[in-house]
């Protein structure tokens, strides 16, 4: 017979109730304080959902009433140093974080708001409504809210998408050697999204101060818990990472805040990170005014049975109970919320000239100007004031013969030496003797603290470098040990990092660099082997760094390293092995964000191209004899070309090539041709000519795999070609 012996996890699961003795004990100052807020909360959101039946809210109006208590409870747990954020049912969390900032002594419903609250409010409608005085001058409406100073890092439209940033959050807190701590509120909906799994395995691994709250409102729009999960009690996925987990009543605002400080009491104290499930409930619809059960998931049954448990009556009860409040200020705290609601509502809105009685329009000058639509995309490079740049033909310091990987190691290792907040993340970065190519070596030993090798979760690793770049205090640089698989993370990349600066206002810096190997010929097949540059030149906020010697990638990781937007350095691993001149001991030069590089001068015809590329088109045009001008990209988003060094090209030639090796379909030379059609036409003889690989991703075999992709002998033929023209 075989023997069976029970397993338990290693990490507790509890779950917390209050009593009447809990309610006795409780600090009079903080019943009133979570009294006050949760007026506020409910009054503020009762009047977002007033504007959107108006018309007034363009976009969703995602309420969150009935789950106050499990904001205010858990807010007022922390302190001003601590961070949180949020998905896109978040205005609560955001509220009670901006007041718990602004009044940290506490708030008395009984007596009027400070200014500085009334500003936050209005601010806060201001922003959910598109308008100009919102945090984010309209741009993130309802789902994007974001104040950093009173830490509230930013709610999210993505579900589980902000996870990982909050984890970014606090590693900087724990990195810079603070007891601070991060919360991440998320949904029943978002406990299931694998970059909220990965954040968990990291944040257990890095034993990271991070607590993982989630509201477990039963529905993900209409979907419940039961049908979406086979463990309808969330706080179940903790123990299996690790991880200490509470469960407790989210109804019940002093539970919440009991266990709170339990579980903020294990982050200060180093223990790793903690889960808190939260039993709460959404009395509205996913959007809008109208219940569930106008939509046939809910019952109303189950719905009075919820509202029979509301937080704000709950509190009040016990406030006068304890004889803290008399009935009729508990009255008097609600209409004088109320009422401050439809003042900040008279300062936004206005009568409609010559409309219906009532009727209201957002007053003309509160519209953000529509010249602002791409402000903030990315940041203005002022960061490059002062900044030393170099050329190789112009360099006066010494050169020696260089291989390519060698230096990708030395000048990174050179800018953490002089940049102590540049850190490394990435799988087997700190192995292997500097990765699976070498690129750090020796980072390891001499920065023990500031190399780190991560778990298999490009979206978990990614999104906390996201969200260490947006605290500041650090520079994040992460490695993907292959260019296919930065769209594993491309949610982090794409709907986070690239698109965070302009989505908040224009102002969130995000000093974020991503390594990426391009290893199209090296037999790996297809799902190791693209070229990302054709997909993130065309996505916003990110700038793309190609460089094809030593020296240019010496220059242009120093000013990856500088720039204040998230960079993506491609490194081909074609290069890795070839040798070329570079710097033996001044490692600091900068080459220009939006400078091309002309590698060799002609009359005939502009050739196009980058990284690996551009030494087989040189040589492809030695050996053809045709008198082709070469320019190196370099940078290649759609804010760095160079197109002063391309017009110039093509006004001396009048034709031009594109060539790259990668596939068709991502190609980067699709949207460049059109631009430059569409910028140099009168100067062009014919259209502009592209070279790519075929539509076939590069496979296994050797014959399908140079069939697959471009290379020196197809340049050779296309210029031929052109030559004939």
């Amino acid at each position: 017979m075989t023997a069976e012996r029970r397993l338990e996890h290693a990490a507790p699961w509890t779950e917390v109730t209050t009593t009447a003795a809990d309610w006795d004990a409780a600090d009079p100052a903080l019943l009133t304080t979570m009294y006050g807020q949760l007026l506020l909360v409910r009054a503020f959101e009762e009047y977002v959902l007033d504007l959107a039946g108006a018309g007034l809210v363009h976009g969703p109006a995602h309420s969150s009433i009935g789950q106050e208590g499990g904001a205010v409870g858990s807010v007022l747990a922390l302190t001003g140093a601590d961070t949180v954020n949020g998905s896109h049912r978040g205005h609560h969390q955001f509220l009670a974080k901006a007041l718990g900032h602004l009044e940290p002594k506490g708030l008395d419903p009984r007596a009027e708001v400070s200014a500085d609250v009334r500003t936050t409010l209005l601010r806060t409608l201001a922003e959910i409504c598109g308008l100009d005085r919102g945090f984010g001058h309209g741009r993130g409406g309802s789902m994007h809210l974001r104040w950093p100073e009173a830490g509230a890092l930013g709610t999210n439209a993505i579900v589980g998408g902000g996870v990982p940033f909050a984890a970014g959050s606090a590693w900087a807190h724990r990195q810079a050697g603070t007891d601070a701590v991060a919360v991440t509120y998320f949904g029943d909906g978002a406990v299931n999204i694998g970059s909220t799994l990965e954040t968990f395995n990291l944040a257990a691994a890095w034993r990271l101060p991070l607590c993982f709250f989630v509201e477990n409102n039963r529905y993900a729009v209409a979907t419940s818990v039961e049908e979406a999960t086979g463990e309808p009690r969330l706080s179940a996925r903790g123990p299996g990472f690790g991880i200490a987990s509470w469960r407790t009543d989210g109804m019940d605002p002093l539970a919440v805040h009991l266990t709170t400080r339990a579980a903020v009491a294990e982050l200060r104290a180093g223990r790793g990170p903690v889960l808190i499930e939260a039993d709460v409930y959404r009395y509205f619809h996913q959007n809008g005014a109208f219940p569930g059960s106008a939509f046939g998931y809910r019952t109303k049954e189950e719905e009075r049975s919820w509202r029979e448990r509301d937080p704000i009556a709950l509190v009040a009860r016990h406030l006068e109970r304890r004889g803290l409040f008399t009935p009729r200020q508990l009255t008097e705290c609600a209409e004088r919320a109320a009422a401050l609601m439809a003042g900040l509502g008279d300062e936004l809105l206005e009568p409609v000239p010559g409309g219906r009685a009532g009727e209201r329009r957002v007053r003309p000058a509160e519209w953000p100007d529509p010249a602002f639509v791409d402000v903030g995309v990315r940041g203005d490079l002022t960061e490059f004031d002062g900044a030393r740049y170099a050329e190789a033909d112009t360099f006066t310091g010494a050169l020696a013969e260089t291989k390519f990987v060698d230096a990708v190691a030395t000048v990174m290792a050179r800018r953490m030496e002089a940049d102590p907040s540049v850190v490394v993340l990435g799988e087997d970065v700190h192995r292997l003797k500097g990765g699976t190519n070498g690129a750090t070596r020796g980072l390891k030993e001499a920065f023990p603290d500031r190399v780190w090798g991560t778990p298999i979760c490009e979206n978990a690793f990614t999104g906390t470098a996201g969200g260490i770049a947006l605290d500041g205090r650090f520079r994040p640089v992460v490695e993907f040990m292959y260019a296919d698989f930065l769209w594993v993370a491309a949610d982090q990349l794409f709907n986070q990092i690239g698109k965070v600066r302009h989505l908040y206002g224009g102002t969130a810096a995000v000093p974020l660099v991503v390594r990426s190997k391009v290893a199209t010929g090296t037999g790996y097949g297809a799902q190791h082997s693209m070229d990302p540059a054709g997909v993130f030149a065309t996505a916003p906020g990110w700038r793309v760094a190609a460089p094809s010697t030593p020296f240019d990638y010496v220059g242009l990781m120093n000013s990856a390293l500088r720039c204040q937007d998230p960079v993506v350095v491609l490194e081909h691993v074609d290069l890795y092995g070839t040798s070329g001149p570079a710097p033996v001991d001044d490692w600091d030069y900068c080459v220009p964000v939006g400078r091309a590089a002309v590698r060799r001068a002609g009359a005939r015809l502009t050739v196009l191209s980058y990284l690996a590329m551009t030494d087989r088109v040189l040589r492809a045009v030695a050996a053809t004899g045709v008198d082709a001008e070469v320019v190196d990209l370099r940078w290649l988003d759609r804010a760095s070309v160079d197109w002063d060094t391309i017009g110039a090209s093509v006004r001396k030639t009048g034709a031009v090539l594109v060539a790259e090796q990668g596939a068709a379909g991502t190609s980067y030379g699709g949207w460049l041709a059109d631009e430059i059609q569409r910028r140099f036409f009168d100067w062009l003889d014919h259209p502009v000519e592209r070279l790519t690989g075929k539509e076939a991703s590069p496979a296994i075999s050797k014959v399908l795999e140079r069939a697959a992709i471009a290379g020196e002998s197809d340049v050779a033929a296309k210029l031929t070609e052109m030559a004939g023209y």
